[in-house]
């Protein structure tokens, strides 16, 4: 996803000589095409992420378009009142770039893990929220929030996430992606997820459950005419998240099934539970321990759906 964002924000430069990019020390090896093709518009702020996000705010009032990128937390939570007053308030036209989101850092211990980045940029006015699920997605988000007039935060993956859509898509800020149509149950995922969400929905279809996958890259505007025609028509609902499953993409849904007064759809949130990881691991060994796995999100669905009384005289469970 990084490659995709890097590569399509440098090809959207040469055509528009509004966007900047303010990196906080980070990024070498990844946006070095970018500050020797467009000197004038890339600022490395330091590490000292108030900065960067001031910056930023006082280049997009003055008619630029201003990518500011770092690492999971550095880019949200440690300038958190600047992008709060500075961007949000204002309505500045400005990008916040998060690399690794989730646990993509991992070995580097729970500085580096954006566990909670979904929830707290969702709850700030005029802020717009994306987590592309592939490298497909990621070029067609950046495109999109480029477009988009005012503040907007990209989480994306590290490297290396596989390629998910084969074919052309239909990428809509606020608009879910449906990758399979199910009647039975909805697995809707955000984020790096998408994959392990794929495999986990191609073993229940093996089962003979027919599952409905939506990817939900943009949090926030949440598409809920999506939610509801899921609720509307399938038994159960799955949000799959590497974030808390408090505040996040299980938040969301939540909100929007609780509103619709609709309260006969299975509901259950899967992420990670509201606690700081003393575990140090890569991505994958870290998923794993939080059931993020694509075996870990079939064995929850499946555990989910046994003990449920609707299911439960189903023959394929």
């Amino acid at each position: 996803m990084r490659t995709a964002f890097i590569k399509t924000l440098f090809d959207l430069a040469k055509q528009d000589e509004r966007i900047n990019l303010i990196v906080g020390d980070l990024g070498y090896s990844v946006v070095e095409p970018f500050q020797k093709e467009f000197p004038s518009r890339f600022i490395n702020a330091g590490v000292a992420e108030q900065n960067m996000t001031g910056m930023a705010a006082g280049l997009a009032l003055s008619g630029k378009i201003v990518f500011t990128y770092s690492i999971a937390n550095f880019p949200t939570l440690r300038c958190l009142e600047q992008i709060r007053n500075d961007i949000c308030y204002h309505k500045a036209n400005v990008k916040i770039v998060a690399v690794g989101g989730g646990f993509a850092y991992g070995a580097l211990g729970m500085t580096h893990h954006a566990t909670e980045d979904l929830a707290i940029m969702r709850s700030l006015p005029n802020m717009l929220v994306v987590a592309p699920g592939d490298p497909v997605e990621a070029k067609l988000a950046t495109q999109a929030i480029v477009e988009h007039e005012g503040p907007c935060y990209l989480r994306l993956g590290k490297a290396g996430e596989p390629k998910i859509h084969q074919d052309k898509i239909d990428f809509k800020l606020g608009k879910a992606i449906e990758l399979k149509y199910g009647t039975d149950i909805t697995l809707i995922s955000t984020g790096g997820m998408l994959f392990n969400a794929l495999k986990a929905a191609e073993k229940l279809e093996e089962q003979g459950i027919s599952v409905r996958l939506l990817s939900m890259h943009t949090v926030k505007p949440l598409d809920t005419e999506a939610v509801l025609k899921a609720v509307s028509e399938t038994s159960a609902i799955f949000t799959v998240e590497e974030h808390s499953i408090i505040g996040g993409l299980g938040g969301a849904v939540a909100e929007t099934l609780a509103e619709s007064g609709n309260f006969q759809v299975y509901f259950r949130r899967l992420g990670i539970p509201s606690t700081f990881i003393s575990q140090v691991g890569n991505q994958e060994y870290l998923r794993e321990l939080f059931a993020l796995s694509a075996e870990g999100i079939l064995n929850s669905v499946e555990t989910a759906l046994k003990k449920t009384e609707s299911w439960s005289s189903k023959k394929f469970i």
